[in-house]
C-alpha cells in the first residue's frame, strides 16, 4: 500500500518582478516529500529562500509554478477560504522569536488560535490549551504573562500554541536560534516527540548544523535549489561536522568537507 505524503512539493519555483523590470529567482525547481510522522531538516544561508519555501508550505504564499500537494489533494485548486482553512487546521508554526502576546497569559496565547476554530475546539478552547500546555511541561505555569518567562520557556509556550489545534504538519522557522545549546537541543526532543505521538510531518529551517543532524532527511538550499544532504549525526560541534551530498547519477561519490561550507553556511 503505497502511503501519501503528506507534503509533496513538485518543480515549484518562485520568481518576484523586481521595480527595474528584472525578475528576481528566489525558488528554482524545488522538489520535496514529507510523509506522516518525518522529520526533514533544511539549512542554508541567510537570503537564500528558506523563509520563501516555508511560507509556500505552510499556505502563506503561493508558488509562480509548479506543483504543490498537500495529501495528495492540489493546493492551487483551493480559494482564499479553503486555503485559510486548512493553514488553521493542518498547520502549526514555530518562530525563533516565539511571536506570543505580551500582556497575555500563557493560557490566553496558546488558546488563541482556537478561537477561529469551530465547534467543540471553539468552545474548550482554555481546556485544550491548558492540556497543551501541560504535555510542554507548563501545566504550573498557566497565568503567568511570556515577560515573566524564560526563553525556554517562552518557546514551549509556542510549541504549544503550535500544537494545540493538532496540526498535521509543524513548520518550525529556527525554532532554536534564540536558545542556548542545551534548552535548544531540549525544544527539538519536544518536537520530535510532538510528530511522533501523532503522526505529524515536521519541517525545521535551521542554520545549526547540530539541530539539522537530528532529523530522518537534511536538505540543503542554496541559490534556490534543493539537495539531499548527510549530516554526521550526533554532531556535537558543528565546525567538526561532515556533510555530503545525497548520491545522484552523476554524483555517486561525494568529498567530505567542512559542514558549514558544503551546507551554503559560509561564503
Amino acid at each position: 500500500m503505497t502511503v501519501v505524503p503528506l507534503v509533496d512539493l513538485q518543480s515549484v519555483t518562485r520568481h518576484v518582478e523586481l521595480p527595474n523590470g528584472s525578475t528576481l529567482e528566489i525558488l528554482r525547481g524545488v522538489d520535496l516529500t514529507v510523509g506522516p510522522g518525518e522529520h526533514v531538516a533544511i539549512v542554508g544561508r541567510s537570503g537564500t529562500g528558506k523563509s520563501t519555501l516555508l511560507n509556500i508550505l505552510g499556505l502563506l504564499d503561493s508558488p509562480t509554478s509548479g506543483e504543490y500537494l498537500l495529501e495528495g489533494e492540489p493546493v492551487g485548486r483551493l480559494r482564499s477560504r479553503a486555503l485559510a482553512r486548512r493553514r488553521g487546521d493542518d498547520f502549526g508554526f514555530v518562530f525563533q522569536q516565539f511571536n506570543l502576546l505580551q500582556g497575555r497569559t500563557a493560557l490566553e496565547n496558546v488558546a488563541a488560535p482556537l478561537l477561529y476554530a469551530r465547534g467543540k475546539q471553539f468552545w474548550n478552547r482554555n481546556k485544550l490549551a491548558a492540556q497543551s500546555l501541560e504535555r510542554v511541561g507548563l501545566g504550573g505555569r498557566l497565568d503567568t504573562r511570556p515577560e515573566k518567562l524564560s526563553g525556554g520557556e517562552q518557546q514551549r509556550v509556542a510549541i504549544a500554541r503550535a500544537l494545540v489545534r493538532g496540526p498535521r504538519v509543524i513548520l518550525a522557522d529556527e525554532p532554536t536560534g534564540a536558545l542556548d545549546v542545551e534548552t535548544g537541543q531540549a525544544i527539538m526532543t519536544l518536537l520530535d516527540d510532538a510528530a511522533n505521538e501523532t503522526g505529524s510531518a515536521l519541517v525545521t529551517i535551521t542554520h545549526d548544523l547540530a539541530i539539522a543532524a537530528r532529523a530522518d532527511r537534511q536538505f540543503r538550499l542554496a541559490d534556490g535549489v534543493l539537495v539531499p544532504i548527510h549530516l554526521d549525526a550526533p554532531v556535537a560541534v558543528a565546525e567538526n561536522a561532515t556533510i555530503a551530498e545525497a548520491p545522484s547519477a552523476g554524483n555517486r561519490a561525494a568529498r567530505p568537507a567542512t559542514a558549514a561550507q558544503t551546507a551554503g553556511l559560509t561564503a
